[in-house]
């Protein structure tokens, strides 16, 4: 198929072939499928333009836009928002013995009135209670939880980190309209799927946000508002860390162990004083340009890595994956 259009580019105008299909449809013939494409795509190859599509995004773009997305997080915690006492390190090879090693509380402040009362903060904690922990239990989103979910993408796509996370997008072809991407965002993160007993159990957002319990341990959990609301609550036991990043301004990266009830996270990561926003914009970010893979990034000029899952087993749209996980890679 290539060669026949070559040849035929080659040897005649794009008005002298156009002419000869008119003449072909006319003369109650009928038209190839080769002349369908030819007429589809000359006027790009005619003049040298590029058939619209996604452009290739190196590394350092991904580091540039993410720190674009960095210096747009206005609503992140400042110092003195947030307080943590980290107590006791443990090394890699100590992750697996869930051994109580902190006596205190990981969050010894939070300013609540400050953070919790932004708007984007607020339609996440609303959407926190409406999960069932338990994977193979099936999750029904009633109307008035789809109206939170909505509610939630309004807010944070008002912000200047999705919007520049969108404008990139835009540039590299991803998406042609702020609608388009809106859309997607709340299918890959919030579309519903089954990690177990085939029920529609699980979701993106749920497993990062929010947390499961699968197999008799704590799955995904990468979301420091819902850590510091369960341990007020006495739900969480923080136990240790194992990585403090070289951050000494929010946000920072964290390797925690704790249990959720009697059920353990040996390591699990997470942006600590971050927004909700610049959460799910450099998740999505990684996980849209880095499937699968380790995402380098930076932050206030410092390297970082994402690593993003996709969910295989069930699609959307036009054969489009879920978010099976995504969370800051802890060295």
């Amino acid at each position: 198929m290539v060669h026949i259009l070559i040849s035929t580019i080659c040897s005649r105008s794009y008005k002298q072939q156009y002419s000869r299909i008119r003449r072909t449809q006319t003369g109650n013939s009928t038209l190839t499928m080769q002349h369908w494409i030819l007429l589809a795509f000359l006027p790009y190859l005619i003049n040298g333009a590029r058939v619209p599509g996604r452009g290739t995004i190196l590394d350092g773009e991904v580091q540039k836009i993410s720190e674009e997305i960095y210096a747009a997080d206005v609503n992140r915690a400042v110092s003195g928002d947030i307080v943590l006492n980290l107590q006791h390190q443990i090394s890699r090879s100590e992750i697996n013995e869930g051994q109580d090693y902190a006596s205190q509380r990981l969050f010894s402040y939070v300013n609540e009135e400050k953070l919790f009362s932004k708007p984007t903060f607020a339609r996440l904690r609303a959407l926190l209670n409406n999960y069932d922990r338990m994977a193979g239990n099936a999750e029904i989103v009633t109307s008035d939880e789809d109206q939170e979910i909505n509610a939630f993408l309004d807010e944070i796509f008002k912000t200047q980190v999705i919007d520049k996370l969108y404008h990139f997008f835009f540039s590299k072809g991803y998406y042609t309209s702020m609608t388009e991407f809106k859309k997607d965002m709340k299918e890959m993160w919030f579309g519903m799927y089954s990690r177990a007993k085939g029920v529609l159990d699980s979701s993106g957002f749920e497993h990062v946000f929010h947390g499961e319990i699968k197999k008799g341990a704590i799955s995904g959990f990468h979301n420091w508002v819902h850590l510091y609301m369960l341990e007020k609550q006495g739900q969480v036991n923080y136990l240790s860390y194992n990585y403090d990043g070289p951050w000494l301004i929010f946000p920072d990266i964290l390797a925690f162990q704790y249990k959720w009830s009697n059920y353990l996270k040996s390591l699990g990561s997470f942006f600590v004083g971050s927004s909700p926003e610049f959460d799910i914009a450099i998740y999505t970010l990684c996980f849209k340009t880095r499937p699968d893979k380790l995402c380098n990034i930076s932050l206030d000029g410092k390297a970082a890595q994402i690593q993003t899952w996709t969910w295989t087993k069930s699609y959307y749209g036009d054969g489009r994956k879920y978010v099976a996980s995504s969370y800051p890679n802890s060295p």
